[in-house]
């Protein structure tokens, strides 16, 4: 077996610990410095799942996890900022033909740096943000809750829906320019470093080649819903540095704990949907009648373990945190230490991609409810509560 780490991970490794790490405290209290954002440009990384063929490193997912682990553990506030970069990649890699040959290349090799705005799709059948045609383009109204990077990213990846019911995905530079104005910053309990603003549209105008996507949304719904089942390698990567801080005798046994969840969350991350996945609640699914209640059953099933694995993951990252805290007493409250930074870094990747669904898992975990009791509030979840749009970005 070849143990040789692969080379974006020394590199990842290399930028945490010379830069990332040492400045954590102060990023954190005054704001991800564009220094902070060339470096990571300059170093591969924003590459590391893009196409060879565009310049990336065509990385396997084991690697872009690995990364991911390991920025989040050095910087929470960098590791957000670069890791809203990585959906436009890939939707541009199996996007419409004009803007990939734009911008492929560039946000494959760093040479650009792009946010996201579409977690409020997440609310449909609301439409935050709605999208209809003008003058060969198309035009965008509404409110994006929650964009990240504001004032470091080069472009952003914006999302609304039709009147038609399709998800629109189209590029736009990351500035104020007629149509779309940014709020101040937002001061928040965690992560203020990464520069989170909302955005208002009001008649936003985007030509035709600036779409990259353009799909029926329950198409988008389906894939969408896969990823906000599995646990964010970002946990295991703050659960890790929070660990790091502790003696030997108390940190082997969760160091343990985290490799076998870490496992078990990955294995069921490269595991396909079961036969039926369309990304709609079983319920749909069983009112077909017939055959469906296998097929949704399976469904149900698929969707609980990974939901489990992710809070069983939460609350290893909350016992690590605390621990940590715990561990360097009074002086964890300094705004300086970091254990505190950890602690509030966990808080906020409890809610970093939530839904109604993620939700409804997590607090069943927490309060401890019967199987029984557990199934209904899922299947509550599933049928008609909208998604939470609070729930920040990716």
């Amino acid at each position: 077996m070849d143990l040789t780490p692969h080379p974006l991970v020394v590199r990842a490794r290399r930028l945490a610990a010379d830069l990332l790490a040492p400045e954590a405290e102060r990023v954190d209290q005054e704001g991800v410095p564009r220094s902070h954002i060339e470096a990571v440009k300059r170093s591969g990384l924003l590459g590391v799942t893009a196409p060879a063929d565009h310049g990336g490193a065509g990385a396997p997912p084991a690697v872009a996890r690995e990364v991911a682990e390991i920025l989040a553990g050095a910087c929470g506030a960098t590791w957000f900022v670069q890791t809203q970069h990585h959906t436009p990649v890939q939707t541009l890699a199996r996007g419409e033909h004009a803007a990939r040959e734009r911008l492929l290349g560039p946000l494959s090799r760093g040479e650009l740096l792009s946010g996201v705005a579409y977690a409020h799709l997440r609310a449909y059948p609301r439409r935050p943000v709605r999208v209809r045609p003008e003058r060969g383009g198309w035009r965008f109204d509404g409110t994006v809750p929650w964009y990240t990077g504001w004032g470091l990213n080069d472009v952003m990846l914006l999302a609304g829906v039709t009147d038609s019911g399709e998800a629109l995905f189209a590029f736009a530079e990351a500035r104020e320019q007629p149509g779309l104005r940014a709020s101040e910053p937002m001061r928040l309990a965690a992560l203020t470093a990464a520069r989170t603003v909302s955005l208002e549209l009001d008649g936003l105008w985007l030509p035709a080649e600036a779409v990259a996507l353009r799909t029926p949304y329950d198409r988008w719904a389906a894939g969408d819903r896969v990823r906000t089942l599995h646990t964010s390698p970002a946990v295991f990567g703050v659960a890790e540095a929070a660990l790091s801080l502790l003696d030997t005798g108390t940190a082997a046994p969760l160091h343990a704990r985290l490799a076998g969840i870490r496992r078990r969350a990955y294995e069921l991350a490269d595991e396909s949907p079961p036969k039926g996945w369309t990304g709609r609640p079983a319920t749909a699914m069983r009112a077909r009648g017939g055959g469906a209640e296998s097929e949704a059953g399976a469904v149900d099933a698929w969707a609980g373990e990974r939901l489990a694995v992710r809070a069983e993951a939460y609350e290893l990252l909350r016992t690590a945190t605390t621990a940590a805290v715990v561990a360097g007493g009074g002086r964890a409250m300094a705004l300086t230490g970091r254990a505190q930074r950890h602690a509030r870094e966990g808080l906020f990747l409890l809610v970093q991609g939530q839904t109604a669904e993620s939700r409804e898992a997590h607090l069943r975990a927490l309060s401890g409810a019967p199987a029984d009791t557990a199934r209904e509030a899922h299947l509550r979840a599933l049928s008609g509560a909208p998604a939470d749009t609070g729930g920040r970005n990716t």
